[in-house]
């Protein structure tokens, strides 16, 4: 009986693995390309709870994504589902898109620092006219 347990056990174990490789799509998105698709979807989903302009959330910018690329939904999901077949292939897009996506970032933060300073500095200018007027009635009304 515990022999029949253990021939169970490693059976169970060796029908989890599995080994499958999918076939390279006709119209495959090549992996430069598809880093690039995956850095801006994952931009897309984020910003689907950021209010945009019109002050409208949940708005699906995936579609636009696709449109920029030039591919559908189901080529997309075709590349992807050949690319996670291919463990390391699919790493290496992976790493790269955030690599960039870190890059990105930087430039963003940066920018936002070189804006908020022109900011106080431009809130500085207006205030010192202020300034100015409120010492002259101060003056005039001694």
């Amino acid at each position: 009986m515990k022999n029949l347990h253990y021939i169970f056990v490693f059976i169970f174990l060796l029908s989890c693995t599995s080994n499958t490789i999918f076939e390279k799509p006709k119209d495959l998105i090549p992996k430069d390309t598809m880093s690039l698709i995956i850095q801006e979807l994952m931009i897309a989903s984020s910003a689907k709870f950021i209010k945009n302009k019109s002050l409208e959330k949940n708005v699906n910018y995936m579609p636009f994504v696709y449109d920029n690329f030039k591919i559908d939904s189901l080529r997309f999901d075709a590349s992807n589902t050949y690319y996670i077949s291919k463990v390391d292939a699919y790493e290496d897009i992976l790493t790269d898109a955030k690599n960039n996506l870190e890059k990105r970032k930087e430039q963003v933060t940066k920018l936002k620092g070189t804006q908020d300073s022109l900011r106080r500095d431009s809130i500085k200018k207006a205030k010192s006219p202020l300034k100015k007027l409120d010492k002259e009635v101060d003056s005039l009304s001694n």
